[in-house]
C-alpha cells in the first residue's frame, strides 16, 4: 500500500492554486488563437492553413502527455512541471515573433510540448495528494477551469486581436507563466524519485511516430491528397506498423510509457474511449464556431469570443456541480451518461445552423454543449484514477489525457478537411476560391458574391456537426457500460500495476 500525503486542507488548497495557474495557461492556448485565426491567416497565409495552427499545438501536447505522466512517476513531478512552464513560455515568445505560417506552426508545436506537461502533471499531482473520495471536488474545479479557459480562449484572443495584435495572443503568456513558475516552486512538494529509472525511449519514439502520422493521414486525406493516393496509403500503413510495434514494446519494457495492461481494466478502458470521443467533438466545435460567428453573423473577433460565453458558462456550472455532488455521494456514473446525451442533442441542433440562424439560438446550443462536456470531462479522469494503483497514477492520468488530446488533434484535422472540402464545393458557383480567403477579402466582394460566400461558409461549418452528433452518440452509449467502483476514502491504492487485472479492488470492473 502507498499512503496519500498527510496534508491539511489549507496545504492542498495552496498546491491546487499553484497547479491551477500552470494548467490555465496550457488550456487557454488550446483555443486562444481561434478568434485570431482569420487575422493570422490573412497576414501570414490563406484560410487553407487554418486547422494546422490549432492542430500543431494539440498534436505536440498529445504526444507529450503520456511522456510527462510516466517521467513524473519515475522522477517526481515538481521539476517536470517547472520544465513544462519554461518550454511553454519559450514557445510563446517564438510564436509571437513568427514571420511565416511555417514558423508559427512550428513554434505552436513547441508550445504544445510544454502545455501537455502542464495539463497532465496538474491532474497527476492532485491524484497523488488527494484521495479519490475527496478528489471529486478538486477535479470539479479543475474540470471547470479547463473547460472555462478552453472556451474563454476565443474571447481573450478576440479582445487582444482587436485591441493590440494577434502576436500578443502569445506574448500575454509571459507574465502569467513567470508567476506560475514562482508559485509552483514554492508550494509543490518534490515527490519521490525512482532510484534506477528505465526510460522507454523506443516506446516514446514509436508513439510519437504513430500519432504524428495518424494526424497527417486525417489532415491530408481528401484534401492535399486523395484517400487512395500512395502518400495516404503509405502513411496509413506506416501508422499501423508503428502502432503495433508500440504495443509490443510497451508489453515488454519494465517501465512502459503507457502500461498496456491497464486496458484490461474496464473502468480505465471506458475512460480513455469516452475521453477520445469527447476531445474529438469538443475541439472540433471550438475551432470553427468563432469562424461562423465572425463571417456569418458579422461579429468582431472580440464579440465572437463573447458569444462563446454561454458554452463557457455551461462547462463551469456543470463541472462545479458534478464535482461537489460526487464528493458528497461517491456516485459518478450518472454524470457522463446524462452529459453525453445532452451533447448529442446540442450537436444535432448546431448542425441545423445556416446564414439565417440567430445569435440567441447559437448561444442556446453552445450552452447545452458546454453543460454536457462539463458533466463528463473530469469524471473520466476521476474514474480512471480510482481504478488503478497509485504507483501508476501519472501514467494512467497521462493516458486518459492523451486519448482526449489525440481525439482533439484528429477532430480538428478531420473537421478541417470536411470544412475545406465542403467549402470548395460550395464556392464553386461564386467565382471565389478558398485559397487566400479572409474576412477582409469577403467584405470587399460585390454584394451578390459576398452573400454566396457567407452562405457557403455557414453551411460548411454546420456540416461539421452532422459528423459530430453521431460520434457523441457513440460516447453516450459507451458511458452506460461504466461500472462504478467505490471511491477510495484514503490510502488503499495497490503498489504494482503489472497484474492490474487481478488486483482485488479492481476485479469488478475488468
Amino acid at each position: 500500500m502507498t499512503d496519500y500525503p498527510d496534508l491539511t486542507h489549507r496545504q492542498r488548497l495552496v498546491i491546487f492554486v499553484g497547479l491551477m495557474l500552470g494548467m490555465l495557461l496550457a488550456a487557454l492556448d488550446q483555443t486562444i488563437v481561434a478568434t485570431a485565426l482569420p487575422r493570422i491567416t490573412g497576414d501570414l497565409g490563406g484560410i487553407e492553413h487554418l486547422s494546422w495552427v490549432i492542430s500543431a499545438y494539440l498534436l505536440a501536447s498529445t504526444v507529450a502527455m503520456p511522456l510527462y505522466g510516466k517521467l513524473g512517476d519515475l522522477f517526481g513531478r515538481k521539476l517536470l512541471f517547472q520544465v513544462s512552464v519554461v518550454v511553454f513560455l519559450v514557445g510563446s515568445v517564438l510564436a509571437g515573433l513568427s514571420q511565416t505560417m511555417g514558423q508559427l506552426i512550428a513554434t505552436r508545436a513547441l508550445q504544445g510540448l510544454g502545455g501537455g506537461g502542464l495539463m497532465v502533471l496538474a491532474f497527476a499531482i492532485i491524484g497523488e495528494t488527494v484521495p479519490p473520495r475527496e478528489r471529486g471536488r478538486y477535479q470539479g474545479y479543475f474540470g471547470a477551469a479547463f473547460g472555462v479557459s478552453s472556451i474563454a480562449g476565443p474571447l481573450i484572443g478576440g479582445f487582444i486581436t482587436d485591441n493590440l495584435s494577434w502576436r500578443w495572443v502569445f506574448y500575454v503568456n509571459i507574465p502569467f507563466g513567470i508567476i506560475a513558475f514562482a508559485v509552483i516552486a514554492a508550494v509543490i512538494p518534490k515527490g519521490e524519485r525512482h532510484e534506477a529509472p528505465n526510460i522507454d525511449f523506443l516506446g516514446a519514439a514509436l508513439m510519437t511516430a504513430a500519432t504524428t502520422m495518424l494526424v497527417l493521414v486525417t489532415t491530408w486525406g481528401g484534401n492535399q491528397h486523395d484517400w487512395g493516393s500512395p502518400v495516404i496509403l503509405g502513411l496509413s500503413a506506416l501508422t499501423l506498423v508503428a502502432a503495433v510495434a508500440f504495443v509490443l514494446v510497451e508489453l515488454r519494457t519494465p517501465e512502459p510509457i503507457v502500461p498496456v495492461r491497464l486496458f484490461s481494466n474496464g473502468a480505465f478502458r471506458v475512460s480513455t474511449t469516452v475521453s477520445f470521443i469527447l476531445g474529438l467533438a469538443m475541439f472540433g466545435s471550438l475551432g470553427f464556431l468563432p469562424l461562423f460567428l465572425q463571417v456569418v453573423t458579422g461579429a468582431s473577433a472580440t464579440n465572437s469570443g463573447l458569444a462563446m460565453f454561454p458554452m463557457m458558462g455551461g462547462v463551469f456550472i456543470a463541472s462545479i456541480l458534478s464535482g461537489n455532488v460526487i464528493s458528497r455521494t461517491g456516485r459518478y456514473k450518472p454524470f457522463p451518461v446524462v452529459g453525453t446525451a445532452i451533447g448529442v442533442v446540442a450537436f444535432a441542433l448546431l448542425a441545423t445552423m445556416d446564414a439565417a440562424t440567430t445569435k440567441l439560438s447559437v448561444s442556446t446550443y453552445m450552452f447545452m454543449l458546454g453543460f454536457g462536456i462539463g458533466m463528463t470531462m473530469q469524471v473520466m479522469v476521476l474514474s480512471a484514477q480510482n481504478a488503478v494503483p497509485l504507483s501508476v497514477m501519472g501514467a494512467a492520468t497521462g493516458a486518459v489525457s492523451f486519448f482526449r488530446e489525440i481525439g482533439g488533434a484528429i477532430g480538428i484535422a478531420i473537421f478541417g478537411a470536411v470544412f475545406t472540402s465542403g467549402l470548395g464545393d460550395r464556392l464553386g458557383t461564386s467565382g471565389v476560391t478558398g485559397e487566400g480567403l479572409s474576412i477582409e477579402r469577403i467584405r470587399d466582394l460585390p454584394f451578390e458574391q459576398e452573400t454566396m460566400v457567407i452562405h457557403a461558409i455557414a453551411d460548411s461549418v454546420a456540416h461539421i456537426f452532422v459528423f459530430a452528433a453521431p460520434l457523441m452518440a457513440v460516447a453516450a452509449i459507451i458511458t452506460w457500460t461504466i461500472r462504478e467502483l467505490p471511491l477510495r476514502e484514503g490510502a488503499t491504492a495497490v503498489e504494482h500495476p503489472a497484474t492490474v487485472e487481478v488486483v482485488p479492488e479492481l476485479e469488478t470492473v475488468v
